[in-house]
């Protein structure tokens, strides 16, 4: 058996027993035997492919990982429950001053109070934006 295919196989496997890890360590030492296999292809020196396969395993491991790692785990914040609810905008639907209100949001009616106390009352029908939420009451301000 070749030295070529040797790599290859070892190759593929570590890029195979990449799904069970999911570190993106296999991947990439996976990825240097393949770099070993096509050294192996090109010179037929064992000693060039062991090094080949070093370069690129230590490259790949200390510069290619930690940016892809840095790119698929710095993927956009989804929100849910009521941290969703922030920055949304809601309606008026019964006065809402510092005490009280109702407001019509996300398809619900919500209990409702402004941001501050020395504010105007907001008349119904009047968009506000949600600011926070405090227990089962939305805090709004506002819009200008």
């Amino acid at each position: 058996m070749s030295w070529a295919l040797v790599w290859l196989i070892v190759g593929i496997a570590l890029v195979i027993a990449e799904v069970v890890s999911g570190d993106f360590v296999l991947v990439m030492l996976g990825v240097a035997a393949l770099f070993g296999a096509g050294a192996e292809v090109l010179t037929g020196n064992p000693v060039i492919d062991v090094a080949v396969f070093a370069v690129a395993s230590v490259g790949m491991l200390l510069l290619v990982r930690p940016a892809l790692k840095r790119r698929l785990l710095s993927g956009p914040a989804h929100h849910t429950g009521i941290d969703a609810l922030i920055g949304a905008r809601a309606v008026v639907v019964s006065t809402v001053d510092a005490e009280a209100g109702r407001v019509k949001l996300a398809g619900d009616v919500w209990s409702a109070r402004s941001l501050g106390e020395h504010l105007p009352p907001i008349a119904p029908g009047t968009p506000v934006t949600v600011v926070e939420i405090s227990g089962a009451t939305a805090v709004v301000s506002a819009e200008p």
